[in-house]
């Protein structure tokens, strides 16, 4: 069984993030998608908002399950026996970026391969980053975030 790992904050999940899961689909027999928990940095929505937005967006996809961890990703790759890990890629400085993780990664463990989904060109400016500065500032994001993930944003 092909099983993966799309790992983010997803704070919030975007168009873009759907799309790559969509287009991943049919490569893995299961994809986890894991919501990093970092202690360090302060979340616009908890944890605990965002797994239950995520699962609202692919209640109706059956290879997908939502989780979220902590600790070294590629940890967690081999604590849910996934040997992919997705990665969406939508700038040079995005490539640049996870090359340079997906490359300790394989250091640290050598079984497990990043796979690097280039994002559709429509997509390539929409981030989460953004997204949070804009529903901060009081802004609409309807264009942006898949509408199951609109009532967990107001």
């Amino acid at each position: 069984m092909k099983t993966a790992l799309f790992p983010g904050s997803f704070d919030p999940i975007t168009k873009a993030h759907v799309d790559i899961l969509e287009r991943s689909m049919s490569l893995f027999d299961k994809i986890y998608i894991g919501i990093g928990i970092n202690g360090n940095k302060k979340p616009h929505l908890e944890p605990e908002t965002r797994l239950e937005m995520i699962k609202a967006v692919f209640k109706d996809y059956p290879k997908i399950e939502v989780v979220t961890y902590e600790g070294l990703t590629i940890e967690f790759c081999k604590q849910i026996k996934a040997k992919y890990m997705i990665r969406g890629i939508r700038t040079v400085s995005d490539f640049e970026y996870e090359k340079a993780i997906s490359q300790m990664n394989h250091a640290l463990e050598p079984e497990i391969e990043s796979i690097f989904i280039l994002s559709k060109p429509g997509y390539s400016s929409i981030s989460s980053t953004i997204v949070r500065d804009i529903l901060r500032h009081g802004g609409q994001v309807e264009k942006f975030v898949p509408p199951a993930a609109m009532p967990f944003l107001k």
